[in-house]
């Protein structure tokens, strides 16, 4: 017994440590690309032009144009969203038979035991509305070069506060074209895009569902 105890001790100090807490577990599909070294020898291919040493233009300037270049995406995202619908529907029907005045039936069969009447109606309204924005700047580097010009870029920020961490986490291609002198890419130009605003600590657990009320939730039929 008392051997468990000063192990359940050992381990809660271990998990409060700082070495262990201010450890982040990096996301790999998030994860910077550094640029390659050259290697020691390499094929001439050409006395100025050296395609494995990758190439950019002099044009390009500061530009991003290799593996492991930095590029400054400027995150400008504003989306809004709005549906409404309305349904109505009607229906009315009657029935009458008059009875015979005349007759065995005349006197046996009255106009109020045969007359039927139904009505039905319908009505339903729906609306739903939703709108975000982002704003902001992070730095990312180029993944990967495709045949075609394009680059795959990739990058997180991450911020420490007092009461929490956050993360920006951006993935997504862009075009040399789309690149600004001052080497800046605005998020509506990054195709394919992946962008991941989140946060942890006690602000962002204050503001979600305990496990327990989330599993009501999902029993409850109202």
């Amino acid at each position: 017994m008392r051997h468990s105890a000063f192990l359940l001790f050992g381990s809660a100090l271990l998990l409060a440590s700082p070495a262990f807490a201010g450890k982040k577990k990096e996301h790999l599909d998030y994860a910077p690309t550094y640029s390659e070294p050259a290697p020691q020898s390499m094929p001439a291919n050409g006395s100025i032009f050296q395609a494995a040493n990758g190439y950019a233009p002099l044009t390009s300037g500061a530009r991003a144009a290799m593996v492991g270049d930095i590029i400054t995406i400027q995150l400008v995202e504003s989306t809004q969203a709005s549906k409404s619908n309305a349904a109505n529907m009607g229906r009315d029907g009657s029935i009458g038979l008059t009875p015979p005045s005349t007759g065995p039936l005349s006197g046996i069969i009255k106009s109020t035991d045969i007359a039927s009447s139904g009505t039905q109606t319908f009505k339903g309204t729906g609306a739903a509305s939703q709108s975000n924005s982002l704003n902001g700047e992070i730095t990312v580097t180029v993944a990967k070069l495709f045949p075609n010009g394009t680059m795959l870029v990739r990058g997180q920020k991450a911020l420490t506060l007092n009461r929490g961490d956050e993360f920006i986490q951006i993935a997504g291609i862009i075009r040399p074209a789309d690149i600004s002198n001052d080497n800046k890419v605005l998020s509506t130009r990054v195709a394919d895009a992946r962008i991941t605003y989140s946060g942890k600590g006690e602000i962002a657990r204050a503001s979600r569902q305990g496990w327990l009320q989330r599993f009501f939730s999902m029993l409850s039929p109202f």
